[in-house]
């Protein structure tokens, strides 16, 4: 059937962004005295904010001031991105100007929120390339559910036999698989497993064979 509509994760997938944000999460920790960081770090890959304070409350105790840890590790993270802003992934920009050149309707559905997608693709000057931006605070429910992908593919008008998602999280994969939508992983931090592997339509190693594989399947 026809590809009407491509769908993208943020984080990890348009933008090289999860290795800064471990960093800055890594130093932040050290100032909080955490030492498992890099055990919880990969359980957040992909969820919303809300997700993450549950799971840090429910580790280091109601009392952990979470508020506190995010904002400095968030200072660090944007630090970073300062100069120039973020930078894109391999071949995410060769992937948009193939998908708007055939008509190909483009989606951003992020756990990020709304507010920080759009000035983030705004500063890479990708905004153009979206019909729709969809935030983790559009959605009651986070990745690994499927509520961000059904509201961006409603938005976008399309059915899901005609859609595919681009992810490079594990709770993306899933909430794809959920969704009842095609998804194409594009591993960044985290590998793929036995379960990512039978959840998505394919895996592969960059936005420039997703591309390749696109203009073949066309």
């Amino acid at each position: 059937m026809t590809l009407s509509a491509v769908i993208f994760d943020m984080d990890g997938v348009i933008f090289d962004t999860e290795r800064l944000c471990r960093d800055s999460w890594r130093e932040t920790a050290a100032k909080y005295g955490i030492s498992d960081i890099d055990e919880v770090f990969p359980l957040c890959i992909g969820s919303a904010e809300w997700v993450t304070r549950e799971l840090f409350r429910a580790r280091y105790g109601e009392g952990f001031d979470y508020d506190s840890f995010r904002a400095d590790a968030a200072a660090l993270f944007n630090k970073a991105g300062e100069n120039g802003g973020f930078p894109k992934k391999k071949g995410v920009t060769q992937l948009l100007t193939y998908l708007k050149g055939r008509g190909i309707k483009v989606g951003v559905a992020s756990s990020t929120v709304t507010k920080r997608v759009r000035a983030e693709l705004k500063d890479a000057s990708l905004d153009g390339y979206f019909d729709v931006i969809v935030g983790g605070d559009c959605v009651k429910r986070s990745k690994p559910e499927p509520d961000i992908f059904l509201h961006c593919l409603s938005l976008l008008g399309t059915a899901k036999e005609r859609a595919i998602i681009i992810e490079d999280s594990h709770n993306g994969v899933k909430a794809a698989a959920k969704a009842e939508i095609r998804c194409i992983m594009v591993p960044d931090l985290l590998p793929p497993t036995d379960e990512t592997n039978a959840l998505a339509y394919c895996t592969l190693p960059s936005l420039v064979e997703v591309k390749e594989l696109l203009e073949a399947e066309s």
